[in-house]
C-alpha cells in the first residue's frame, strides 16, 4: 500500500518520500512530535498557538471541532489557498484555491478529504512562485526544511519531507525532478523548517523536535 524511498536531486536536495494511495490517508489533529506517535505518516498544514490555519477535512468534518470554528481544519485562515482534495466518487485529485471547506468542489460531500498548504504550481513554471506568495508562503527564499503533498496522473500520491535545508524553488525542483517518475500533476507545500516532520517503518525525522497540531497518516 505505501512506499518509502530517498532520492538526492541534482541540486543537492534530500527527499524522502512516502508513496502510497489516496484511500490510504487519514488527516489528524495532534498534539506532538510526529515521530512520537505510533501512526506513520507526515506533518500537515500550518498552525499557531495550536490552532489550525490550514484546511484539514474528512467528508465535511474538519479534524479538531466542528464545522465553521476557527483553528479546526475548516479555514485556509485569513486568505484563500492552495488545497489538494482527493473526490472519492470522481476517483479524482484538484489543488482547489479556497478560504474554507464549503468553497470546495466535490461529487459527494460525504466521501472526500481535503488537506490545504501553499499552491506548489507544478503546472505552472512561470507563475508559481508569484501564486505562491499571493497565499503567503512563509520564508520562500530562505533555506529551510520542506514539506510537500503531490500526486501523480495514475492517482499515486506522495508525501514529501526535504531535511536539507533548501527554498522553496529548490524544494519544488528537487520534488519534480526525483518524484514520479515524470507523471506529476500538482500538489502543494505544507508547513515547513522545523515542522517537516516524517515517521515512516523505523526511520524517522523530527524536525526540530517541535510539537505539530496536525498530520497526514496513512492508514495502514
Amino acid at each position: 500500500m505505501s512506499k518509502y524511498s530517498v532520492f538526492e536531486a541534482s541540486n543537492g536536495v534530500r527527499l524522502h518520500t512516502i508513496q502510497t494511495l489516496p484511500s490510504n490517508i487519514g488527516l489528524k489533529a495532534i498534539a506532538a512530535n510526529v515521530t512520537d506517535l505510533m501512526d506513520n505518516g507526515i506533518n500537515g498544514g500550518f498552525f499557531w498557538q495550536g490552532y489550525l490555519l490550514s484546511i484539514a477535512v474528512q467528508n465535511d468534518k474538519p479534524v479538531k471541532g466542528a464545522p465553521g470554528d476557527y483553528g479546526s481544519g475548516w479555514f485556509n485562515t485569513d486568505r484563500k489557498r492552495g488545497t489538494l482534495v482527493w473526490d472519492e466518487f470522481a476517483g479524482t485529485f484538484s489543488v482547489q484555491v479556497v478560504e474554507n471547506a464549503s468553497e470546495l468542489q466535490v461529487s459527494d460531500r460525504a466521501h472526500y478529504w481535503a488537506q490545504g498548504g501553499v499552491s506548489m504550481g507544478l503546472a505552472n513554471p512561470q507563475g508559481w512562485a508569484e501564486q505562491a506568495i499571493s497565499e503567503e508562503m512563509p520564508v520562500i527564499d530562505e533555506p529551510r526544511m520542506r514539506s510537500g503533498i503531490v500526486y501523480d496522473r495514475y492517482n499515486r500520491l506522495y508525501l514529501v519531507v526535504a531535511p536539507t535545508p533548501c527554498t522553496g524553488e529548490a524544494f519544488r525542483s528537487a520534488v519534480m525532478e526525483q518524484v514520479g517518475d515524470g507523471a506529476l500533476v500538482d500538489g502543494l507545500f505544507l508547513d515547513g523548517d522545523g515542522s517537516s516532520q516524517l515517521k515512516v517503518k523505523n526511520f524517522l525525522l523530527p524536525g526540530d523536535h517541535r510539537e505539530v497540531y496536525q498530520m497526514i497518516s496513512l492508514l495502514k
